[in-house]
């Protein structure tokens, strides 16, 4: 890493690291136990009587704790994502709803900003479309760290609220959703785009009024005609929002390629968690009762205001990535 002299160069070789340092970590720890174990195990037979019995607590002291450690170095080393260690482009769209989606919309991206924030990662909002009541109708952002679409790949899909509106005067219980999607953003997208094959439009950049409204026509939506995929970024200069909202398109293709492949396996991966299947609904929020339901691993937890705010949302993570870890030992120990 000393070597490095560019900036990408310099990012890269930092994710690296951090991805081999537990690895390493967790392979010399285990090299000191089993040293330690067979130490002590000849110490055992010594002709030193105080000797033996400390050699002998040590012995069964390690002999307990590694198969711990192997099981950890086990996790460490399986198959990762090859997309892992890449930052992501979150999208967080209202759905079935209508005002109420949006401001549930609103409630989603703020939870992961907090999570993002706990994270040390930096969030940068590329475009937005305001809810008429609040929240949003559709928000799109950059999320760049370390591990960022390894923990949140596992939220893509379809997140349903259970709560009564601000608007309800009868204090009904109203079924509301909003539709989450994590693409990764590997560096240098080697995606092929022809000039023909797209249409660039310009419009008119929304805003919240006032001095903020950006009242020339520098919002760019491009349109990659052969497969309808719209990528669109609406900051102020236009020149900006070309390169932004091209990145973008760039992105949704790759992450179109990513799932073409995942469903030419996707017998194989039927049981696997994360599949990252956008028209499954994977998790409900119920206000009324304060619960978080995953329906992938049949997790609820009871701990909505803490999960909805960010600060819990790590437990649910942790108990998909824990199940998906349990899958993946199993398929090997079946090989």
């Amino acid at each position: 890493m000393g070597a490095a002299t560019e900036a990408d160069e310099i990012v890269a070789l930092s994710k690296e690291h951090a991805e081999l340092k537990p690895v390493a970590e967790k392979a010399r720890e285990l090299a000191v136990a089993r040293e330690g174990f067979a130490e002590a195990e000849a110490l055992m037979e010594g002709e030193d009587a105080e000797m033996a019995e400390l050699a002998r607590e040590e012995y069964y002291a390690l002999k307990e704790s590694i198969p711990e450690l192997e099981q950890e170095m086990q996790l460490l080393l399986l198959p990762r994502d090859e997309d892992d260690s890449a930052d992501v482009v979150l999208e967080v769209r209202a759905g079935t709803g209508g005002d109420e989606a949006a401001l549930f919309a609103g409630d989603l991206f703020r939870m992961y900003q907090r999570f993002a924030s706990l994270q040390g990662w930096r969030v940068e909002v590329v475009s937005v479309s305001e809810g008429d009541a609040g929240g949003y109708k559709e928000i799109t952002a950059n999320i760049a760290g370390d591990n960022v679409f390894g923990l949140l790949k596992w939220e893509s899909g379809v997140h349903r609220v259970q709560r009564v509106p601000a608007t309800e005067t009868q204090g009904r219980i109203h079924t509301s959703a909003a539709t989450v999607a994590v693409l990764p953003a590997p560096t240098n997208i080697e995606i092929e785009i022809r000039t023909e094959d797209i249409r660039i439009d310009t419009m008119r950049a929304s805003g919240s009024g006032g001095q903020h409204v950006n009242t020339t026509d520098s919002a760019v939506r491009i349109t990659h005609l052969p497969t309808g995929i719209v990528a669109t970024s609406s900051e102020k200069s236009q020149h900006v929002n070309r390169e932004k909202a091209m990145e973008m398109l760039k992105i949704r293709l790759y992450e179109r390629e990513r799932e073409e492949k995942d469903k030419a396996r996707a017998d194989a991966r039927k049981s696997q968690v994360g599949s990252g299947d956008r028209s499954e609904k994977i998790r409900t929020y119920n206000y009324p009762q304060g619960r978080v339901s995953d329906h992938r691993i049949n997790l609820t937890l009871h701990n909505l205001d803490k999960i909805i705010a960010g600060d819990a949302l790590g437990d649910i993570i942790d108990a998909l990535r824990a199940e998906d870890q349990a899958l993946k030992l199993a398929a090997m120990e079946e090989a």
